[in-house]
């Protein structure tokens, strides 16, 4: 089993910046992040193949969010640059353990972390 566990969250004013983290306790085959505000269905954000490292974006995110990883410290980011108030939501470390199709479809993920609060003010 992999254990997730995700930080950095908190409130920010629109324009700004945050850099959320997400440490994996074991092996993955690939991670994302997702996001889900109240009423809203859950999004995928951003995902990374962690053997490679290559990446996809979601079209709302794209040139302001980046995903990396730190293969030394098995952590993988999300950052987060000029957030707009309808960034405002709970963000999810997501990991696929196990052979499987890469997308950002949440239903290709194994594990989940607990979330982090992200809220950005007009």
């Amino acid at each position: 089993q992999v254990h997730l566990v995700e930080s950095g969250g908190g409130s920010v004013q629109a324009g700004g910046s945050l850099r959320l983290s997400c440490a994996a306790s074991g092996y993955t085959n690939y991670m994302g992040w997702f996001r889900q505000a109240p009423g809203k269905e859950r999004e995928g954000v951003a995902t990374i193949y962690s053997g490679i490292g290559s990446t996809y974006y979601a079209d709302s995110v794209k040139g302001r969010f980046t995903i990396s990883q730190d293969n030394a410290k098995n952590t993988v980011y999300l950052q987060m640059n000029s957030l707009k108030p309808e960034d405002t939501a709970m963000y999810y470390c997501a990991a696929r353990v196990g052979g499987g199709i890469w997308s950002l479809l949440a239903s290709n993920y194994n594990y989940w972390g607990q979330g982090t609060q992200v809220t950005v003010s007009s």
